[in-house]
């Protein structure tokens, strides 16, 4: 329903900032009535196809309709959108009362004189612990110049009118998870211990960085399927995961390990070893799942239809 490309330079330019954004989740249910709740975060899963995600959790009462419904939108709130905000946070009755909202290509509410929009059809839904994951194809969007609602620590502010006062986000870290051959491919982390290839993601988003980093090994690879995303607290900064599957190449630093446990002892951080060491468990079994949470604790979902 829209082209592409566009809808892929659409994604990449809503992430290229590392502030969180106040975004309003919209779908209808079976009769046709708009349902919709705040959320503080979403992010971004693919350019090519044009995929995002958002959570809901099985204790809403909208947790049916959205996890059943073949479409919903994601609305970036505007800087003046703060009661909207609440309203859509709140166990209100008729959360849309007072509001003149449209449905947009794809089928889903659109709030008006919102910063963007992003109208989605379902791609894929996996349970994953008390959270159900959303993951939607990008169908159409719009964006305007009006500055977005952002959220941090539990205040609201406008991103562009107060980048000086308000810290930013956090970064954005993809890693390259290389896999050959029953191996998994390791790089020196410069502090006498070994780690994935990482990069921090810039303003052309998490494919190009993604992309740019496999090239950077000297391996022949592809962008692969979503691993893992998880928050570290403590240094600010958000991981993504990504399983890239190895066909050739030679590398220019590093190298292949066999993807067992014992091959992650020299791996430093903590959350990137378990993660290995899920990943060699995964491997052997031929079930993958995808992590969400912090550096410390999170949920797995199981992604079906993968063997080994």
């Amino acid at each position: 329903m829209t082209d592409p490309a566009a809808a892929r330079r659409a994604l990449r330019d809503a992430f290229g900032t590392f502030m969180t954004g106040v975004t309003v989740v919209t779908t209808t249910d079976g009769a046709g009535r708009p349902l919709g709740f705040t959320a503080n975060s979403f992010a971004s899963v693919s350019l090519d196809p044009p995929l995002l995600l958002v959570q809901i959790a099985q204790n809403s009462v909208n947790y049916v309709n959205f996890t059943t419904a073949a479409h919903f939108a994601v609305n970036i709130l505007a800087e003046g959108q703060k009661d909207i905000s609440t309203t859509f946070a709140r166990p209100v009755a008729d959360r849309f009362a007072g509001i003149d909202w449209q449905i947009g290509p794809a089928g889903s509410p659109i709030l008006p004189d919102v910063a963007a929009w992003f109208d989605c059809t379902l791609f894929k839904m996996v349970e994953a612990g008390d959270h159900a994951i959303l993951i939607g194809q990008v169908e159409a969007f719009h964006a305007t110049s009006a500055p977005g609602l952002g959220y941090y620590r539990g205040t609201y502010f406008t991103p562009v009118a107060t980048q000086a006062t308000v810290p930013t986000g956090p970064d954005i870290i993809v890693s390259a998870i290389l896999e050959q051959g029953g191996q998994v491919f390791l790089v020196d982390d410069g502090f006498g211990g070994l780690t994935l290839p990482t990069a921090r993601v810039g303003r052309d988003g998490t494919a190009a960085a993604l992309t740019a980093l496999i090239a950077r090994t000297g391996l022949i690879a592809a962008p692969g399927p979503l691993y893992s995303v998880y928050e570290d607290v403590a240094r600010g900064q958000q991981h993504i995961a990504f399983r890239c599957p190895c066909t050739g190449g030679q590398p220019v630093k590093g190298a292949f390990v066999d993807l067992v446990p014992d091959s992650f002892a020299e791996v430093t951080d903590q959350a990137l070893r378990v993660m290995l060491e899920r990943l060699a468990e995964e491997s052997r079994m031929g079930n993958y799942g995808i992590y969400f949470g912090n550096q410390d604790r999170g949920q797995i979902a199981l992604v079906a239809g993968e063997t080994k």
